[in-house]
């Protein structure tokens, strides 16, 4: 599988980025993983990176974003945070992905079964914890009625994706700018740590 370099970006739309990362998740839901050779595309990406897609996703070990959408090394920015919560790094990240390293969508990916978001439903405090999960009790109070119930928890992570990206929008003139000019495209997806599918939303 060739590496994305600057002409393939150049020639990549924000639709045939998500296209892409679509394709890349059936193939893995399929079994059928592209072959690489991972060395050698260090050596390809070592004088530069040209990816077409910046992922906002959560820490959580199940959801390795480069694995589920086979791809390969420099293909893809994966910013990492539990919740995938939306902070002034977060938005410098994702700034510096698309408007100066020229990558053509953003996709918020959450995830099933997420603790972050278990623990923002279950009002959880506990250290520097406590701080992250108030990003996410915006989408508790937006999402969740009564109790913390499997099926309200998964609304609530759903809420979450939306709001993260309403954030994206309004708190980074740059990103909105370029999603206006149709530079980029902003989206969200959640992956069923129990199918390995990702299902946009």
């Amino acid at each position: 599988m060739q590496t994305f370099t600057k002409e393939l970006q150049d020639k990549t739309s924000p639709q045939a980025a998500i296209d892409r990362l679509k394709d890349g998740n059936k193939r893995f839901v399929d079994k059928a993983a592209s072959e690489r050779d991972f060395l050698s595309q260090v050596g390809q990406t070592s004088g530069g990176q040209f990816p077409f897609a910046a992922l906002l996703s959560c820490i959580d070990s199940r959801v390795p974003a480069e694995l589920v959408f086979d791809q390969g090394i420099g293909d893809i920015f994966n910013v990492r945070v539990a919740g995938n919560i939306v902070n002034e790094d977060v938005l410098g990240s994702l700034e510096y992905s698309c408007k100066v390293a020229g990558s053509k969508v953003i996709v918020v990916l959450g995830h099933t079964k997420c603790g972050a978001v278990t623990a923002a439903c279950k009002h959880v405090e506990l250290g520097n914890i406590t701080h992250l999960l108030s990003k996410i009790q915006p989408a508790v109070s937006a999402a969740m009625g009564g109790e913390a119930t499997p099926e309200a928890i998964e609304k609530v992570a759903l809420k979450n994706i939306e709001m993260s990206i309403d954030r994206i929008r309004k708190e980074s003139p740059i990103l909105a700018e370029m999603e206006t000019n149709d530079e980029i495209k902003i989206v969200g997806a959640i992956y069923d740590v129990a199918s390995g599918v990702v299902c946009f939303t």
